[in-house]
Formats: C-alpha cells, sequence, structure tokens
C-alpha cells in the first residue's frame, strides 16, 4: 500500500518546521495529500482550577491556546506553500482531556501519522497522548521525527524489532513502502525462545514474506546483554548505521485512553532516529 494521505498534529511552533520537513519529504516521494491539523492545547487539566477561578482565568487559558493555533497554522501554511505539495490546513482549540477525539477522527483516514518525539526538554505535555490517540484509537501507523535535520525520503538501512507479536506485523506491513525502497532491512530477534515454535529459524517467515515483495533483508539474532529490549535495539542500530526503527507499539494501563508500554516509551525517549511503529 502506497501512502497516498499523510496527516500531523502540530502543537507548538518550535516543532513545526522539523515535523513538516518530514511530512513534505514523504509527500512528494509518495505524490501524497498531505493534511495538518494545527491545535491550541489548553494544558491546564480539568479539575485541576482552584476553587475560586472565575470566568476570566478560564478565558485566559483559552485565549491562549486560540493565539497558538493561529500562529502555528500561518507557519505551517508557509511551509506547506513553499513546498509546492498538495496540502491543507485546519485549525482548533482543545483540552488535554478532549485531544484524542480530534486526533483520534482525522488520523483514522490517514495512511501514516507524521509526529514529533514527545519526550525531551520543553516538549509539552499534549504530544504524547497525541501519538497514543492517532495509533491506539486512530489505528494508523506513526512515524515519529526524533529533530531537526533527520527528515529521509528513503531508509538507507532499517531495523525491524522482532518478536512474532501482531503488533510488530502491523507495523512491518504498513512500513512496506519504505521497506521495499531500502538498501537493507535487518530483522532483528532478541533472545528467541527456547522452546518457541520457530525456535529453529527465528524471524524465518518474516524475512521470507518481506522477500516476496523484494525487500532486501537479514536477520540479526542478538542476546538481552542489556536491561531493556530498546537499549538492545538501539545499540544495534548504532553498530549497523541504521537511520529507522520499525516496530510495534504496545499499551499496558487505560488510566488514559491508554497508556505507552515501557519497551515503546523506552525507544521514543531513547531514539535518536526516526521510529515508525503500529499498534
Amino acid at each position: 500500500m502506497a501512502f497516498k494521505t499523510l496527516f500531523t498534529v502540530l502543537t507548538d511552533v518550535d516543532l513545526v518546521p522539523s515535523v513538516l520537513d518530514q511530512a513534505v519529504a514523504l509527500a512528494e516521494a509518495h505524490d501524497a495529500h498531505l493534511d495538518a491539523l494545527c491545535l491550541g492545547v489548553d494544558r491546564t487539566q480539568t479539575g485541576y482550577y482552584y476553587a475560586g477561578a472565575n470566568a476570566m482565568i478560564l478565558q485566559e487559558t483559552i485565549t491562549r491556546a486560540e493565539t497558538e493555533s493561529k500562529a502555528i497554522e500561518a507557519l505551517a501554511k508557509t511551509h506547506l506553500t513553499r513546498s509546492g505539495v498538495r496540502f491543507g490546513t485546519d485549525s482548533g482549540v482543545t483540552q488535554l482531556a478532549d485531544l484524542n477525539r480530534h486526533v483520534a477522527a482525522r488520523a483514522r483516514f490517514a495512511d501514516l501519522v507524521v509526529l514529533p518525539k514527545p519526550y525531551g526538554k520543553d516538549r509539552g505535555a499534549e504530544l504524547e497522548p497525541v501519538i497514543e490517540a492517532a495509533m491506539f484509537d486512530g489505528l494508523a501507523p506513526v512515524l515519529v521525527v526524533p529533530g531537526p535535520g533527520h527528515a529521509i525520503t528513503t531508509p538507507k538501512r532499517v531495523i525491524i524489532g522482532w518478536n512474532e507479536g501482531a503488533e510488530a506485523l502491523r507495523a512491518v506491513r504498513a512500513a512496506m513502502p519504505l521497506l521495499i525502497a531500502a538498501d537493507a532491512v535487518h530483522v532483528v530477534v532478541i533472545d528467541p525462545p527456547t522452546h518457541g515454535a520457530h525456535r529453529s529459524d527465528p524471524g524465518g517467515l518474516l524475512s521470507q514474506y518481506l522477500a516476496r515483495h523484494g525487500v532486501k533483508v537479514e536477520i540479526d539474532v542478538l542476546a538481552k546483554t542489556m536491561p531493556r529490549v530498546s537499549d538492545v535495539l538501539l545499540r544495534h542500530a548504532t553498530d549497523i548505521s541504521a537511520d529507522m526503527v520499525v516496530m510495534g507499539a504496545y499499551g499496558h494501563s487505560r488510566f488514559r485512553e491508554a497508556i505507552l508500554g515501557g519497551a515503546t516509551r523506552n525507544m521514543l525517549e531513547q531514539s535518536a532516529i526516526t521510529v515508525f511503529m503500529a499498534h
């Protein structure tokens, strides 16, 4: 499946250039349409206002969010008009508690959602729930941009974090246009189970599946020599100079609509390269 509809959510004016650079690069490469939702977010949690808060204070937070939304959309339109890709923008204001609904409704009709890395210095509290909404409720694959200067059109070397899970397989299928175009794709299996169904050929069936699509694939079986699987994956990505990781996204708690699981969160916190994930 080709990427014909790309989608992004912009909530921070400082992150607009790096996210749109990546989204535009993919839109140009795949002749795709790009939609950008420019949101001003009221980051005060519902119920956190003190008892004496009046309408003026509430209105101030909404006004600030409206101002942010307009600034983000103006910058996005300038950037996208200059690029020449087909695009559409929409803007609005939302509270953190209602963010999921706005993002999921649009993400579900996109082939790929391009979003910024949610963790790090000066990253807003809304970035994580945006990713969660796109993947868990929008059911869309997400490409996470680590920062400026990381826009890729065709990744040269890709690693797939493979554990035979349904989420990992969905990520592989969704990433197929990028995998086919890559110079090399490494299926990484960490500590395959001794008594598993495919213990004699870990990753073999996935490798066969990818090869039939024309993917130049290799299998790397690694030992879990570090406490976390994400650490092993990222170290291997560095060792082979990979520029993209493909993996399944997992959720544990339902405290919110979804909470990113440990391995998923660790990957997004630590990765300095592009991460492609699906749930």
